[in-house]
C-alpha cells in the first residue's frame, strides 16, 4: 500500500506521483496553500533560553506543525474547487519572511482518479 492519507475529506492525498492500482483520468493542475506564523514573543524568549541549554524547541515544533496542517487545509479546499479527488505528488516548504516569521507551503498536483 502506498503512504497515503485522507484529509478528512474524500479528497486522497500522496506524496507520490501516482497511486498503484488506480489511474489517473484527468490532471486539474498545480494546487497549493500557504500560511505565514509569528513567534509569540514569550515562547520566543523562553525558546531562545532553551537554544542556549539544548534541546527541542517544542513551542516551534507545534506552531510548525499547526502551520503545515492550515497549508494542507488550503491546498485541499483549492483542490475541492477544481472537482479533484485525489492531490498527488505533494511537497512543503519554508521561507523566512523576516525575522520571527515563516511561510509553510504546501503543494501538489490535483488530479481525477478513476
Amino acid at each position: 500500500m502506498p503512504p497515503t492519507y485522507t484529509s478528512g475529506s474524500d479528497i486522497l492525498l500522496s506524496n507520490l506521483e501516482i497511486v498503484p492500482g488506480r489511474r489517473i483520468r484527468t490532471h486539474l493542475g498545480v494546487v497549493q496553500g500557504s500560511t505565514v506564523r509569528a513567534k509569540h514573543v514569550g515562547k520566543d524568549l523562553l525558546s531562545g533560553l532553551k537554544n542556549i541549554v539544548g534541546g527541542e524547541l517544542k513551542a516551534y515544533t507545534e506552531l510548525m506543525q499547526e502551520a503545515r496542517e492550515e497549508a494542507s487545509r488550503r491546498m485541499v479546499e483549492q483542490a475541492e474547487s477544481l472537482g479533484a479527488n485525489a492531490v498527488l505528488n505533494i511537497r512543503y516548504s519554508t521561507t523566512s519572511i523576516t525575522a520571527g516569521a515563516a511561510e509553510i507551503l504546501a503543494y501538489g498536483t490535483a488530479v481525477m482518479l478513476e
